[in-house]
């Protein structure tokens, strides 16, 4: 389910919100400021538009030129918050967690607040339940007394990597140990004053592509050439195992990390205490399952702790305790370039999506939907003709020196080398199939010559 240009962070995996939208919807009463989002260039749109969705005020989406790890993404976003007060506190939040317990995990907020009051930088440290392999711990050290936190705070002894089996169980044994959540707080003037110190480096480079950083619509671009010279660490490498200032908070929140299919089927068990069901599932005895229908009818019959999960393009089967082994199959993907690694039948544009239906040699067939308001670019093909049937809406056509409108039921023909626009001037969903026909329909063959998301030449 989780593509390149589609990641789990933007799938709704529980309930109707994608875990991007929930990791800011539990945040509501907490008084917070509208969010800071950091994200790569294609999922800006993606971002914008679920924000949108769940009536979140846009506050500041930055988009790095290229991955740089955690470090640099959290510099540029405290660079953001001390553009409005210099005193602003940060809650970093990694857009892909499910927290079953809020009130809980409010409560450690208020204490982090607390504590940053005194310059401490914060890491939430998840007490664990079990002994788990595929994460970090970190360990505690002396209880920390501040501002009345005495017993709920201590000072970071020491960040762990990744334990075998064993180790996992000794460290549950001993009490001193919590899973590294990936979740901080502090204030934006102290993380960048202990930057300066343990990683310069990361520093000035952050300092001067935020220096240099350009609007984009909505977006802030960072500056590609300054940001490229930073080096790739996480926060943890970069700071917090080096600053004298880092303290851990326990957190029992019903935290999960959702690593693999197996983490979630854990997660929404907590209520079923058996299988796990979504969209139209038949199981017939079945027991510890995840069975995940997006598209079609998918019947179990006498599965036991297996996980099946099936899209308009793919269906995968796998006993849960192995769903980490997904990974494998992911690297044969790649290795046979098959498209299946970046994106899905149904492809999110920043005007509404498409999907494909059918294709075969010389034609291919795609539903695209069209929000109100919104408009393709102005653009044409060297290979391929298009037919437009209009199934719902309203449709503004432009082809060539041409402007007219389509109604339900109605169609046109865009001929090979026309210029030509599809908009949606009316206040709902426009909803057309379009039937592409030519030698060559691969989706790079768009020439823009207009665009109202500044996507510009070739694609």
């Amino acid at each position: 389910m989780s593509r390149q240009l589609y990641p789990k962070q933007f799938i709704p995996l529980t309930g109707e919100s994608s875990l991007f939208q929930q990791t800011i919807q539990r945040l509501e009463g907490m008084g917070c400021h509208a969010p800071i989002v950091v994200c790569n260039n294609e999922h800006r749109f993606m971002a914008a538009e679920q924000l949108r969705q769940a009536g979140v005020e846009q506050g500041c989406v930055m988009l790095e030129p290229m991955a740089r790890n955690t470090a640099p993404a959290i510099a540029v976003a405290a660079l953001q918050a001390m553009e409005d007060s210099k005193d602003a506190v940060l809650l970093v939040l990694p857009a892909d967690h499910l927290i079953h317990d809020e009130a809980a995990f409010h409560a450690a907020i208020q204490d982090g607040v607390k504590a940053t009051a005194s310059g401490a930088l914060i890491t939430f440290g998840v007490v664990p339940d079990r002994p788990e392999t595929g994460y970090g711990y970190i360990r505690q050290g002396a209880v920390a007394e501040i501002n009345g936190l005495q017993g709920s705070l201590y000072a970071v002894d020491a960040f762990v990597e990744k334990p075998d089996q064993k180790t996992a169980q000794d460290y549950i044994v001993s009490g001193e140990y919590l899973w590294n959540s990936g979740m901080f707080m502090f204030r934006a003037a102290d993380y960048l004053a202990d930057l300066k110190v343990h990683a310069p480096e990361i520093y000035e480079a952050c300092v001067l592509a935020f220096e240099r950083r350009s609007k984009d619509l909505d977006f802030v671009r960072l500056d590609k050439d300054a940001f490229a010279v930073s080096p790739g660490n996480s926060i943890d490498y970069a700071v917090m195992e080096k600053t004298s200032r880092a303290m851990v908070l326990p957190l029992r929140a019903g935290w999960n990390d959702v690593g693999s299919w197996h983490s979630l089927w854990d997660a929404e068990s907590i209520e079923t205490e058996d299988n796990v069901t979504i969209g139209d599932v038949m199981a017939e005895d079945c027991r510890g399952c995840y069975i995940n229908a997006n598209h079609r009818l998918v019947a179990a019959v006498g599965m036991n702790d297996y996980v099946i999960v099936e899209t308009a393009d793919a269906v995968l089967v796998t006993p849960r305790g192995r769903s980490q082994d997904v990974r494998k199959i992911v690297d044969q993907l790649k290795d046979a370039e098959r498209d299946e690694i970046m994106l899905h039948r149904k492809v999110y544009r920043p005007w509404g999506a498409y999907e494909g239906i059918d294709s075969a040699d010389r034609f291919q067939v795609k539903r695209i939907t069209v929000k109100p308001g919104q408009s393709l670019s102005l653009q044409m093909h060297h290979h391929r003709a298009e037919h437009w049937i209009i199934v719902r809406g309203t449709a503004r056509i432009t082809r060539d020196d041409e402007v007219y409108m389509l109604s339900e039921n109605e169609s046109t023909y865009i001929p090979i080398g026309a210029r030509h626009r599809l908009e949606n001037p009316g206040m709902i969903p426009l909803e057309m199939i379009e039937v592409q026909s030519g030698a060559y329909l691969g989706e790079d063959d768009i020439v823009r010559f207009e665009d109202n998301y500044g996507r510009k030449g070739s694609s």
